[in-house]
């Protein structure tokens, strides 16, 4: 059975390594087929657009030989008689396969035929032919009934003449120019959207007009037909990605507007009504249709002449592909240059003032960060993490980092050697020493981190013991110094399933016991004061009791016996005479002690247990903590009544106070001077306070996922908001929480006013306010769309708010009287998922935007909230902000094999020196600006614990704010160097007094 068993798993095993191989086989494939079915796609639009604009581009041309040599008139009325003598027939046996007919094919197929020359041939119809309505906004029409007087005399185009050159109607001896003849080139920045919009734009076109009448009536002149055929590029060079003109594509669509048949009618000579055009747009500017022609066919034409064969793509896209997740730069010759994001092209246009991309070096910013401050402390879901040290400092943790406080001078120390959240502290009897152990946590390549403990010295923040890396699974959940023997061994619990038990040497490091503890949680462990041999645990339902001999465990469980078994057994403290008391989920402090074996129940093999010897009532609801004090009294710290009992060494009640409720339950206590405490609560603050005078705040936090950050545009202030519905203000010089205010709903993100005084918050059901920051009230309330909004932003002079959604759509917002009054102005809608980031010019008329599905937008705001189709125009543009994480100016911080979500917030610095980039692997990094090629490098800064979501500096660049998600922290860095001219003045903080363990930075 076992071997049969084991052959079994190593089957399972051989297949389950082979799965991802194949899985990865298959992903390439599939994306090579996405690909060849794309570049058909892209054929298929670019003959069809080809067709369209040679149809468009013949009836201009017959106007020109027409004005150049009347007497071609009497030529064209001869084909087109001898054409009315030949029958009709159908127009090709593959358009009859295709099942597609189009609206100008079905009304000019009454007559065409093919003659003895293989020339496609009509007859001429006098009669007005009624056009179909279309429904594309770019060539919309009015249906035209027979006989219906439109206000101009209509001259009908068909396409069936036969074969006409431009020789035929020149004068006798004048020369056909090459360069007369219309060309198709490249038109930068609308190459992306073309494709982007192919696939809905086939089934529209398939429908459109092709009779050549457009809706708004206007003449075409000669000049008109002469500006549209002439070379855009007057020196004869052409555009690097586009083809030359001796390039075979453009051959033979010279050869094709020579040849193929047009849509040409009979005009009686002397005739001096001129050809109209109907368009839903005049085009009165002969520039503007040249380059709507050109538009319509300069992706897919370019697209062709750089992928001489399918094959050959699909063999490039398969040899480049990578991993789904892969990003790659293909370099556009100094034009552009492409990012690949998840498979996604993404076309970055070069600014004019870079000459030559390829010369750019990108090396770190002069500037680094050091961190200033640690905002928040981790009570909502760890125990026993707040202790004093003699030197008058408060030792807790949150995110990654161990702060050590100063509770008078009110500086900061921070200990940062770990390497993903710490999850337990405990303090060495010599009160110098410290243990703190982390979780596990995952690397940015998916691969887990190995938990450890780190033993380190308060003074001067040295690591002195690093205690099993690599034996502990998922993290360390609780640790303890022995005490008889002057902290000799720690012991330690770590969060696998059997919750493992160890017992280490803290001079060697080296493990002295192990034992598999319970299936259950486990929430204290601690050693007797007296005998390190006796350990104590208790979680969920349990308290054991153990007894390490000669390296085994023996464990006895605490016996309830007459007393009702609660869920949970929260802490427990040793007294003075060397009995147990523990707190439990009931609110009761329960004595334990050794009970003689009872022989005459159990017979002659019993054993001594452990048993409740008295249960005393505390607390209404949980008992969170207990904090025994010098003389034998004990404090003990309640959950649903938040209050703070003193009792005496017998378990009387002596004194009590009760914390405030915005603050939550008590979670931990520490005694500093036997009368002055200090508490830390489930809402993530610290207390500070007597019996008799009361309890305030002196380190408050977040307690939930932090998203919404913006820094005052002028003072030493920000604002945070969260999942938490908090709103709160913080003083980067004085380090603390000038003010919180609680939302109906969670908020997600916000801006100030350029002038300081409002703010404006957007929250998780579409609705965003605008605060006063002196009075905290809402001075205007709007909502927009039902879904969470993403980013709020104010223009540089602060007359328009624009409001980004996840419904796709940017509102604009005019904004009067010092940001109190708003009035919708537009919406931008262009996105095809939703908005993530963006950024006002600073003339505050354009706006560029990021979206879900990687897209980069510009907007021009003055005009209408219209879409810019033509991104390379907005290349030169200067913007007052950069958050944006897709650009030109960013494309360096984005990490090989980034999926797109990897980098959640980016900010340029004032200076635009430096942009912060933060990042969904706990890390803050530092570039210089711009970074525009790929892999630059940077500072690379650790101290969250979760996947960071946003980074902000202040006014003045003196200081860089970063913010976790789930770790709720807010880490404040100061930016040190830069001295260099052309940076703005950096201000240092007067009350900048921290310091933190020794770690350089990585770049």
């Amino acid at each position: 059975m076992d071997s049969s068993t084991n052959s079994l798993d190593d089957a399972s095993a051989d297949s389950s390594t082979e799965f991802p191989d194949r899985a990865s086989m298959m992903e390439v494939r599939l994306q090579a087929q996405e690909d060849e079915i794309t570049l058909l796609k892209s054929s298929l639009a670019d003959a069809l657009r080809r067709i369209r604009l040679h149809d468009q581009l013949l009836p201009l041309l017959k106007q020109q030989l027409i004005a150049v040599n009347p007497g071609a008139a009497r030529v064209l009325n001869q084909v087109c008689c001898s054409d009315s003598c030949t029958s009709s027939r159908k127009l090709s046996s593959s358009s009859a396969t295709d099942g597609i007919r189009h609206p100008a094919t079905s009304q000019l197929s009454d007559s065409i035929m093919t003659n003895t020359n293989g020339h496609i041939g009509s007859s001429v119809s006098m009669q007005p032919i009624p056009k179909p309505t279309t429904t594309d906004r770019s060539t919309q029409t009015e249906p035209t009934l027979p006989g219906q007087d439109t206000g101009h005399d209509r001259v009908l185009l068909h396409r069936r003449v036969q074969s006409l050159q431009l020789e035929d109607a020149l004068p006798p001896g004048q020369p056909v120019v090459e360069g007369t003849r219309g060309k198709l080139h490249r038109v930068p920045g609308l190459e992306e959207e073309d494709e982007e919009q192919e696939e809905d734009e086939e089934g529209v076109e398939q429908e459109k007009d092709l009779s050549w009448m457009s809706s708004v009536e206007e003449p075409i002149q000669p000049t008109t037909i002469r500006g549209l055929q002439r070379e855009d590029f007057q020196d004869g060079s052409c555009s690097p990605e586009e083809p030359g003109p001796g390039s075979p594509s453009v051959r033979s669509i010279d050869q094709n507007l020579g040849s193929r048949s047009g849509p040409l009618t009979t005009i009686q000579e002397g005739e001096k009504k001129p050809l109209v055009r109907r368009n839903s747009e005049k085009l009165g500017n002969p520039e503007r249709q040249r380059k709507r022609l050109d538009k319509k066919a300069a992706s897919s034409a370019n697209l062709l002449t750089r992928s001489p064969s399918l094959e050959n793509r699909a063999k490039e896209l398969i040899a480049s592909a990578g991993s789904p997740g892969s990003r790659r730069g293909t370099y556009g010759q100094g034009q552009s240059i492409k990012m690949f994001i998840r498979g996604r092209p993404i076309t970055m246009y070069i600014p004019s003032n870079i000459q030559n991309y390829e010369d750019l070096k990108m090396e770190p910013p002069s500037e680094r960060l050091e961190l200033d401050w640690v905002y928040g402390y981790r009570g909502r879901d760890c125990r026993a993490n707040l202790y004093f040290l003699p030197t008058g400092e408060a030792v807790y943790f949150i995110a990654c980092v161990v702060v050590l406080y100063h509770i008078n001078s009110r500086t900061q120390r921070h200990y940062r050697k770990h390497t993903d959240c710490v999850r337990c502290l405990t303090l060495h009897p010599d009160k110098v020493r410290v243990a703190s152990g982390q979780t596990s946590g995952v690397d940015k390549d998916g691969k887990p981190l190995q938990p450890c403990v780190h033993i380190w010295d308060s003074t001067t923040l040295v690591t002195l013991q690093q205690i099993g890396l690599g034996t502990f699974q998922r993290g360390v959940g609780s640790v303890a110094f022995s005490f008889a023997d002057f902290g000799a061994f720690l012991c330690v619990i770590d969060d696998s399933n059997e919750h493992m038990l160890s017992v280490w040497d803290c001079n060697k490091g080296t493990k002295h016991a192990e034992v598999k503890s319970t299936n259950e949680a486990v929430f204290a462990v601690e050693f007797n004061p007296s005998d390190s041999t006796n350990i104590i645990t208790c979680g969920k339902s349990h308290v054991y009791f153990w007894t390490l001999n000669s390296g085994q465990f023996t464990k006895k469980q605490g016996i309830f016996g007459k007393y009702k078994k609660p869920k949970f057994i929260q802490c427990f403290v040793f007294s003075l005479t060397g009995d147990v008391l523990t707190g439990d989920s009931e609110g009761n402090i329960l004595t334990w002690g050794k009970s003689a074996a009872d022989v005459k129940t159990l017979g002659k093999g019993a054993k001594e247990t452990f048993q409740i010897m008295r249960q005393t009532r505390a607390h209404e609801g949980s008992v969170f903590t207990l904090c025994p004090l010098q003389g034998g009294a004990l404090l003990s710290g309640g959950g649903k009544d938040r209050k703070i009992i003193r009792w005496s060494a017998d378990l009387a009640p002596e004194r009590e106070c009760e914390i405030p409720e915005k603050y939550g339950a008590v979670r931990t206590i520490a005694d500093v001077d036997g009368e002055e405490l200090l508490v830390g609560t489930t809402r993530n603050a610290i207390l500070r306070g007597t019996f008799s005078d009361g309890f305030v705040a002196i380190v408050q936090g977040h307690v939930d996922e932090m998203w919404g950050l913006a820094t005052h545009p002028s003072q030493n202030i920000f604002l945070t908001c969260g999942h938490d519905r908090q709103v709160c203000l913080w003083n980067t010089e004085e380090h603390k929480l000038d003010w919180c205010i609680t939302l109906e709903e969670y908020g997600l993100c916000a801006g100030f006013c350029p002038n300081g005084s409002v703010v404006s918050v957007g929250l998780s059901t579409g609705r965003w306010m605008v605060l006063d920051l002196l009075t905290r009230e809402v001075v205007s309330e709007f909502t927009d769309g039902n879904e969470q909004l993403s980013v709020m932003r104010y223009s540089p002079d602060g007359s328009f708010l624009a409001v980004g959604s996840h419904d796709n759509f940017i509102y604009i917002y005019n904004v009067t009287e010092s940001g109190r009054r708003y009035a919708r102005f537009g919406k931008c809608n262009g996105h095809s998922s939703f908005i993530t980031h963006l950024d006002w010019s600073k003339d505050g008329k354009y706006i560029m935007s990021n979206s879900g599905d990687y897209e980069i937008l510009y907007w021009d705001i003055a005009a209408g909230c219209k879409l810019l189709r033509n991104r390379f125009e907005s290349k030169d543009r200067e913007w007052a902000s950069y958050t944006c994480v897709l650009g030109f100016h960013v494309m360096g911080v984005w990490l090989e094999g980034s999926d797109g979500t990897d980098i959640n917030a980016l900010c340029r610095s004032h200076s635009e020196r430096m942009v912060a980039v933060a990042d969904d692997f706990c890390k803050v990094h530092l570039f210089q600006y711009p970074c525009p090629k790929l892999k630059a490098p940077s500072h690379k800064y650790d101290g969250h614990g979760s996947h960071v979501t946003n980074v902000c500096f202040t006014h003045s660049d003196s200081h860089l704010l970063s913010m976790g998600g789930k770790d709720t922290c807010i880490l404040q860095w100061s930016v040190m160097g830069g001295g260099v001219s052309g940076s703005r003045e950096r201000l240092a903080s007067a009350s900048s007094t921290s310091t933190s363990s020794p770690e350089p930075a990585t770049s």
